[in-house]
């Protein structure tokens, strides 16, 4: 009996082992296949140009391949919708977790889960036919398809990633926590943001950091509000972000141009990596402090 239950455990414990190892080979196979692609055009272009050039037109007579406009609109479509997104999702988070009645902690995590199930090009439909033409009207401009637009997306398309692991971060600390804060006078309200959130920090954290991913590797409902025009960023203007200008040009780009579009790819990885990276770092940091 003992050595069949020990034959399973190894079973399992391998089946557990070779999904690790192919998601790490998974990992590993797309940043080689990326660093094979996306250098040569670097190379070609200047690493300077590429990066902080102002000009994208790779089909000019004289083509540019600066994509600085990309980076720049990403960091600040991402960083707005984080904005936006991250105290709603974690408010909420504590609400439905902590103080919602168990039908009303029901009906809001039904409709979580419908948020995430939508598909991406749903939320690109609903934004540009009510979202673009309503901050049209609003502030009165000539095209309501902006940098604007496509954060206030991001930030509703971010909130279930954050909503649900954040919940069961907060329904995962003992209650024990939560009882002795209590019992030394604290009110329901005070023990949840000193004492239960804190003991779900690292669980919150991970929330944002999918969170983040979601916004900046997002790129059909972008496409669709923000007009995926090759702008400088501006709040108001059509702008177009990493995810799109690869999107939008790969299947018809040919020679240089499709390789600098694998470039762009690579820079998209990279500055996920470096974001992660960072977050994690900060996170390992407070719980060492």
């Amino acid at each position: 009996m003992k050595n069949k239950q020990k034959l399973f455990e190894d079973i399992v414990y391998g089946i557990f082992l070779i999904l690790g190892l192919i998601s790490v080979a998974s990992v590993l196979l797309i940043t080689i296949y990326l660093l094979i692609s996306g250098i040569p055009a670097i190379k070609e272009i200047g690493l300077i140009k590429f990066m902080f050039g102002s000009t994208w037109k790779p089909t000019a007579a004289s083509p540019e391949y600066g994509i600085l406009p990309f980076i720049l609109t990403s960091i600040y479509g991402t960083a707005g919708a984080i904005i936006i997104g991250v105290p709603i999702g974690f408010l909420t988070a504590v609400y439905v977790a902590k103080i919602a009645p168990p039908k009303v902690k029901r009906v809001i995590g039904n409709a979580v889960g419908l948020l995430a199930g939508i598909p991406s090009v749903v939320y690109g439909l609903v934004g540009m036919m009510v979202l673009v033409p309503g901050i049209k009207k609003i502030f009165n401009i000539a095209d309501g398809a902006s940098l604007l637009a496509a954060i206030i997306v991001l930030a509703v398309m971010i909130l279930p990633s954050i909503i649900k692991v954040s919940v069961t971060a907060l329904e995962a600390v003992p209650q024990e926590y939560e009882d002795a804060s209590l019992s030394l006078g604290a009110t329901p309200i005070e023990t949840y943001f000193r004492v239960t959130v804190p003991a779900a920090k690292s669980g919150i954290a991970a929330a944002v950091v999918l969170g983040v991913g979601r916004a900046i590797g997002e790129a059909m409902a972008v496409m669709m509000v923000s007009g995926n025009v090759a702008n400088m960023p501006s709040l108001f203007q059509s702008v177009r972000f990493l995810t799109t200008a690869v999107a939008s040009e790969m299947s018809y780009a040919a020679g240089l141009q499709r390789e600098a579009l694998f470039s762009i790819a690579l820079v998209l990885f990279l500055f996920i990596m470096l974001i992660n990276a960072t977050l994690n770092f900060f996170l390992k940091r407070s719980k060492e402090d």
